[in-house]
């Protein structure tokens, strides 16, 4: 009693400390770098910053793969994955070391801005909006108070990995314009020039500093006014003075200068309002509900201090999803002990009796916990399953001791303690034999390697503790609660009530159980038959294995959803922001949609910036408002596919999030088409993908595949007349650095403001910059000092260009998204992609998995590996406990019964496919089937090595175990039932889990109790041969509870 004690309070203290997540740790780590070049197109960006940083940055120490996405609008962003287990800090570390090596190669412009190199979970936690419901404040105030105020404050909340800020930064725009530069023959440069001498920090020192003369009394610093603050203080720099009459050119005299912000190309909304937005990432490894609950409280706290008429809302988060799914194995977990404990109460007819497998329950799942910190695990939804699935194995050691102590007291009459001395001599060692047995199942389990393995550990591990624990309570608490507790039977003819009740069910019982026996004799004299039966199931279950489709995780109602919407290649950001408007009202106007949130000038599925695409985050209102198919998640995507399709001038992706948050972007597959030859014409690069995307959506296993890679993206290519300039004295650098000073923009040096440090940046104002033609305003400055146009010594052409360039394992790469079709299974989606590429792709062409899809491929083989393990083991066990080897095969024969009602019953229900909970379920029914094979082989075996004759024995033992198996059975049964019937968050897992387990329990118990008899004669007789039994036989000697038939 004491002990028990002691481990559920131990347990207890252990659920308080447990973080609690959706899953378990299995994102692999990703540590992202990324860069901007101002100004430069892709192709400049992919050959001068990523293909550097990338040789570098190859095969670091547990990397996985590598990919980067180069854009028009300058920026790199590259993502190194690494191995799961790996530890993030360390591999951090490595990419840094490795980015500075490579980054004295890289151009001047993107040093200055620098290379940052941080670790984070790809998927985003929460955003966080912020608005100004009356209007007073304009999207550049919110996004600088934002960037100011709350987005340090966030970082420095536990859990908080990296926030990235749509809002811009302040920064002092000088807009120049050329004409009045070239009338005053002021060159582009002369400008940068004369802003960095007259806006500097100086260290002035300090008066009478050491060392100084004895009668020095006082130091003082000395400062001075090198750094302007204010757009005034810019307008008064001086640009050339003329000494012959004093007159000035001041800066303002040639530039309209203004506070305005860094970066023009995004912009953000919540609802069609106009916001300033963080996205929020978790920290790798941290806990998310306390993260989430951190965040908000800090929001709390800030919000005391906003400037009137500002408000903020979390707009879209993955947080809720969590709280709710894991509230539902919650309840979910409170069902299953309720039905467990009317099913025990039926079948022990006492509460008193009842009692005591009802204590073993608590003491043997809140153990487990005791477990968790040392193993690394969370409290988690798989965990939790496992919980779920344990209550039905482990009520059972109980019951099987209750049931044989309650026997001995009714029908010998003894007292209680002498009925439990009896009951334990018996009961020990098969009680210790399943669990072992059990442990031997899900043992092998942890052993499966990758993100496959990290899932089914958590959820395997759960069960064989418990169990574990569970027998040792069985030989420990349970004899001494029945000690105390249980009673003769008042279960009689002329008893009142409930008892009345129990009378007959007892009789009714005992018919089924006569009848039952009958059946059994039969079928050993049919054995032939039987075995022919049994080989036609066998052959059922492997045929229907094959046909099933199989999936690796479902995708689940978790409330969210992404949009990606792009415009035709050009559009500029004004048109996107109007189709933005557009979409929003049709999203605001679908039942089941509660806040959309908007940006516009990022794609999130491939995290790149450009002007003609945007993003929706879509949150769905809570679960419990949902109720209709039409408001559930694919419900949502197909009316929001149907509403879509009256916009023609867009293309636009609804996607739904990643099964397993941080695995890729989206769910469904990602396939990687990649160049690997030598050819760097992006335009057959683009015909070889289009040639696959046609091919792989002929084919029925597919839904949709589509690509966001194109080269069609027009522009224009200037050329410089060498010669020309050169006759002319103008120097190239001068025309190229007129070039990106007017039309690009070039960073000059910082500004203090709000006492942070921001950018000064000059470019030519926007009418001297809207089209081609405008070139030729601009002039550049001779040697001699004379002033040439500019269209003197250029021309130019359209061309067509990527405006994204994707590398994968550093070779040219374009992702290939999409979903299976309905019916199809993720594993048959990835099998018809690559019959595809094997008929379609050139020489030159090859292809690589990446995220969901890459773990999926490599963990296809592990289970079937970990399944025979099991097996191997299991058998391994019987025969050292049964010291022969023969009884394991009438047992593991029986096995093969539980998989067939597992793949029945998935096949009645075509929306669940055969994923990884499904698998689990099946492990779960390895190790139940054998136990009610092991209950009936026990009793037999003991008996003919007593001499008993074979038939006589066998059927004897199943008379005697059929009560038991159907009632551990039966409670296990129900204790799923809520499993299988529930919905909501996460529900497909659920629902899986329950189904599989049930349609095998049915089987296995059903069937099985009347295969694993005939089974054991059959094998017995081969065994032991006629000779053996006869001698057994002979040297028998009757014991009381023998019947001979």
């Amino acid at each position: 009693m004491v002990i028990s004690i002691v481990i559920v309070l131990v347990g207890v203290l252990a659920i308080l400390n447990l973080p609690v997540t959706q899953y378990p740790d299995i994102t692999p780590p990703v540590v992202s770098v990324s860069a901007n070049y101002t100004g430069a197109d892709a192709t400049t960006v992919e050959q001068t910053v990523a293909t550097p940083i990338e040789t570098q940055i190859n095969g670091t120490p547990g990397m996985a793969y590598i990919s980067s996405n180069n854009t028009n609008t300058g920026q790199m962003q590259m993502n190194v994955t690494f191995e799961v287990g790996t530890d993030i800090n360390m591999a951090t570390l490595d990419v840094q070391n490795r980015v500075s090596i490579a980054e004295p190669g890289l151009p001047e412009a993107v040093r200055r801005l620098g290379v940052t190199v941080r670790k984070r979970n790809p998927s985003i936690m929460m955003v966080i909006s912020l608005s100004s419901p009356n209007r007073t404040h304009d999207p550049k105030f919110l996004s600088n108070y934002t960037n100011i105020f709350i987005k340090d404050a966030l970082l420095r909340v536990e859990g908080v990995g990296d926030i990235t800020a749509i809002g811009q930064d302040f920064s002092m725009r000088v807009w120049l314009k050329p004409d009045k530069l070239a009338q005053y023959k002021i060159s582009a440069r002369d400008v940068t020039a004369a802003i960095q001498e007259q806006n500097l920090q100086v260290a002035a020192g300090t008066v009478g500093g050491m060392p100084q003369f004895d009668t020095q009394t006082f130091e003082y610093p000395i400062t001075v006014n090198g750094r302007l603050e204010r757009a005034e203080d810019f307008e008064d720099i001086i640009l050339r003075t003329n000494p012959e009459d004093g007159s000035l050119v001041y800066l303002k005299d040639v530039a309209r200068i203004e506070l305005g912000q860094f970066d023009y190309g995004r912009y953000s909304m919540l609802n069609g309002e106009d916001n300033a937005i963080l996205l929020v990432y978790q920290a790798p490894g941290s806990n998310a509900l306390a993260t989430a609950e951190g965040v908000y409280a800090a929001m709390d706290d800030l919000k005391a201090s906003f400037p009137p008429d500002m408000e903020y809302i979390v707009s879209f988060e993955s947080v809720s999803v969590v709280e709710v799914s894991i509230n539902e194995v919650l309840k979910t977990f409170a069902e299953a002990l309720l039905l467990v404990i009317i099913v025990v109460f039926l079948f022990l007819q006492s509460w008193r009796a009842t009692l005591v497998p009802v204590l073993a329950i608590p003491v043997s799942i809140i153990g487990t916990f005791i477990f968790f910190p040392l193993l690394g695990f969370t409290i988690n939804t798989l965990t939790l399953f496992g919980f779920v699935l344990a209550i039905g194995i482990v009520v059972d050691d109980a019951i099987v001791v209750v049931e044989a102590v309650q026997h001995y007291i009714d029908s010998k009459k003894i007292s209680a303690k002498e009925a439990t001395r009896l009951a334990m001599k018996d009961i020990t060692a098969p009680v210790i034999a399943i669990a072992l047995i059990l442990a031997a199942v899900f043992i092998p389990v942890g052993f499966i390697p990758g993100i496959v393995g990290r899932m089914y550990q958590q959820f395997a591990i759960t069960i064989a503790i418990s169990v574990l624990i569970s027998a040792f309570v069985a030989l420990s608490l349970t004899p001494a609660l029945c000690v105390l507790l249980l009673k003769p039977s008042e279960v009689n003819e002329n008893g009142k009530g409930l008892n009345k009740f129990f009378y007959k069910f007892n009789i009714w019982f005992a018919k089924t159980t006569n009848s039952y026996s009958r059946g059994v004799q039969n079928s050993i004299k049919r054995a032939p038959l039987v075995m022919i039966l049994l080989i036609c199931i066998f052959a059922a279950t492997f045929g229907l294995f094959q046909t099933k489709p199989t999936g690796f995780l479902p995708t689940e109602d978790e409330g969210r959803l992404y949009i990606s919407m792009e415009l035709p290649e050009g559009s500029s950001s004004t048109r996107t922001r109007a189709v933005m408007e557009e979409i929003n009202e049709i999203l605001l106007d679908t039942d089941g949609i509660n806040n959309v949130t908007g940006i516009g000038g990022l794609n999130v599925i491939n995290f790149s910036f450009k002007s003609n695409s945007a993003t929706f985050f879509i949150q769905m209102t809570p679960w419990d408002q949902r109720k209709e198919p039409s408001q559930q998640l694919y419900g949502i995507m197909a009316q929001l596919n149907q509403k879509f399709a009256s916009i023609t001038d867009a293309r636009i992706v609804v996607v739904p999030p990643p099964a397993i948050p941080g695995l890729g972007s989206t769910g469904g597959f990602s396939f990687m088409l990649e160049n690997r030859g030598g050819s760097t014409d992006i335009k057959e690069f683009e015909g070889v993908l289009g040639q696959f995307l046609a091919a792989a959506n002929q084919r029925p296993e597919i839904a949709m595949a589509y690509s966001f890679f194109t080269a069609k993206t027009p522009g224009y290519h200037v050329t410089v007349d060498r010669e020309k300039a050169k006759k002319l004295g103008v120097p190239l650098t001068e025309i190229f650095s007129t070039m990106s000073g007017f039309m690009g923009s070039s960073y000059v040096n910082d500004f203090t403001r709000y006492g942070r440090n921001f950018r000064v940046v000059a470019q030519a104002d926007t009418s001297y910059r809207t089209e081609i033609e405008d070139l030729k305003q601009y002039y550049v400055m001779g040697s001699s000092g004379q002033s040439v146009p500019l269209s003197a010594v250029v021309s130019y052409e359209v061309v067509e260009n990527a405006p994204v360039i994707s590398h994968y394992n550093l070779f040219r790469s374009a992702e290939v998204n999409g979903n299976a079709a309905p019916g199809y299974s993720s594993g048959q989606a990835l099998a018809a992609l690559e019959e595809v590429a094997a008929e379609v792709l050139p020489g030159g062409y090859g292809y690589d998995f990446s995220g969901l899809s890459r773990e999926e491929l490599s963990s296809g083989n592990a289970t079937i590996l970990i399944f025979a393990l099991a097996i191997v083991l299991v058998s391994l066990l019987l025969a050292s406990l049964y010291e022969s080897w023969s009884v394991p095969f009438s047992v593991l024969l029986a096995l093969p019964l539980g998989a067939f009602g597992a793949i029945v019953a998935l096949h009645f229900l075509p929306k669940l496919d055969n994923n990884i909970y499904a698998q689990i379920g099946l492990i779960t029914l390895i190790g139940l089937a054998a136990k009610n094979a092991i209950l009936i082989v026990e009793f037999a075996k003991e008996r003919v090595d007593r001499g008993v004759p074979l038939v006589d024995a066998t059927i004897d033992a199943v008379q005697l175990r059929l009560r038991p198996i159907i009632m551990t059975s039966l409670a296990f049964i129900l204790g799923v039932l809520p499993l299988a019937i529930s919905n909501g968050a996460g529900a497909v897992a659920r629902q899986t889990i329950g189904w599989t387990v049930i349609g095998g329990m049915l089987a296995a118990t059903f069937l099985a109790i009347f295969f694993v008899p005939v089974l054991y004669v059959v094998i017995t007789r081969i065994a032991y041969g006629k000779k053996g039994l006869a001698e057994l036989e002979a040297n028998y000697v009757p014991e009381e509870g023998d019947h001979i038939h």
